[in-house]
């Protein structure tokens, strides 16, 4: 028997949480444990809303961490980042709230999120949050999200 959790939604049928309050986030073991290496997940979908209006605002999300003694499930965090979808928030609480959720849950050598917000009120707001400085050695490649431009 082993005593490797097994992840709870890999290869189940799980419906969306209601709220981020409620998704619950998998870990998993690094399986590189002791090296030093970055994991990127880009959600360039990615939506909210606004507390004021209700209505949707949408952003492209780029989350980068150097594992620790975990990984996060990759379904699991798809689950709580649709969770928002219903989930009424100003870009700077969604944005850092994600990393900070994920760089308190999972404990990585280092976590940064890169929120690419979509103009409201015709202003783009960019958030960003890290956990700190990268560890000594990182490879950290450019986010590759370019400032809005709007349609020029």
């Amino acid at each position: 028997m082993s005593d490797t959790p097994t992840p709870k939604f890999l290869g189940e049928n799980s419906p969306l949480p209601a709220s981020p309050e409620e998704a619950e986030l998998d870990y998993v073991p690094n399986p590189r444990k002791g090296s030093l290496y970055m994991v990127r997940f880009a959600a360039p979908e990615f939506t909210s809303l606004c507390p004021v209006t209700g209505q949707p605002d949408f952003a492209h999300l780029v989350i980068d961490y150097a594992p620790g003694e975990t990984i996060v499930e990759s379904k699991s965090l798809k689950l709580f980042l649709g969770s928002f979808r219903n989930h009424c928030g100003f870009h700077e609480d969604v944005t850092v709230g994600i990393g900070q959720r994920l760089f308190d849950e999972m404990k990585p050598q280092w976590l940064r999120i890169g929120g690419y917000w979509y103009p409201r009120g015709g202003i783009p707001i960019d958030v960003f949050w890290q956990s700190g400085a990268p560890p000594a050695g990182l490879w950290l490649p450019d986010q590759g999200v370019s400032s809005y431009r709007g349609r020029g």
